[in-house]
């Protein structure tokens, strides 16, 4: 699903990545901060993953996705996979069971 989403409270550092096999940028990453000061949106295309880093205490994201919502479709990667190299702005401190828990992402 294509995701596009705002910081309407406080800041959270995202980081997209492009799954896309075919694509020039495939399994790069990049980051963005977004925040109520600069409202800035930040479009995921299908095909991509994001993940972001609250920054602030009381952080509110609106997200507007291009499908419903599928548990049995969800996939994950996880934050510290060696793969990716991820450059976060600080540790994350409070991680779900479930997102710490996806296997290492393998390429194709």
């Amino acid at each position: 699903e294509a995701k596009t989403m705002t910081c309407v409270s406080g800041a959270a550092y995202d980081i997209i990545v492009d799954l896309r096999p075919k694509s020039p940028t495939y399994l790069d990453w990049e980051s963005i901060e977004l925040n109520s000061k600069n409202r800035n949106s930040l479009h995921v295309p299908q095909g991509c993953a994001n993940s972001f880093l609250t920054l602030d205490e009381n952080t509110v994201m609106i997200y507007f996705s291009s499908n419903q919502y599928h548990p049995n479709a969800e996939r994950g990667i996880r934050y510290n996979d060696p793969l990716f190299n991820f450059e976060w702005p600080c540790k994350p401190v409070h991680i779900s069971e479930k997102d710490a828990s996806w296997p290492d992402f393998k390429s194709n």
